[in-house]
């Protein structure tokens, strides 16, 4: 599995870094209609991703849901490092799949934990469907 060539480049991912406020990450997330997004430290490191559930689990311990409020808080203090795992450049195509069944997109990093890109589930079951297709 040539994953440079499932990838969406990162150049072409949005991505949030841990320290925008959760205001511009929800107003991000709405715009764009995502459900998770990957969080970056400043020099692109990946970090791991932030989800719908880690904005709604926000709220409730906040009480507000206005996002004035929300301006105060940073994505690095609600996001979970151990969600959306990433898989380097050269991982197995076994890996992929088995990293795709559990989460919406992978998250490609290079040998320095940056991100690369990501790999989303949909790229992987087409990618599977064509080598199906070709080798019946």
């Amino acid at each position: 599995m040539n994953l440079a060539k499932l990838m969406i480049p990162k150049c072409s991912t949005i991505c949030l870094v841990k320290t925008n406020t959760v205001r511009q990450a929800l107003e991000i997330m709405r715009r764009h209609g995502y459900t998770a997004i990957p969080v970056l430290d400043e020099k692109g490191l990946y970090l791991g991703s932030v989800t719908e559930g880690d904005f709604l689990r926000h709220v409730l311990h906040v009480g507000s849901t206005d996002l004035k409020v929300h301006e105060k808080y940073l994505v690095g203090d609600i996001f979970r490092p151990d969600f959306c795992t990433a898989l380097p450049i050269n991982a197995s195509e076994a890996d992929v799949i088995a990293v795709a069944l559990n989460q919406n997109y992978v998250p490609i990093v290079d040998g320095r934990n940056c991100l690369s890109g990501i790999v989303t589930r949909k790229a992987v079951i087409e990618y599977l469907s064509e080598k199906i297709r070709c080798n019946p």
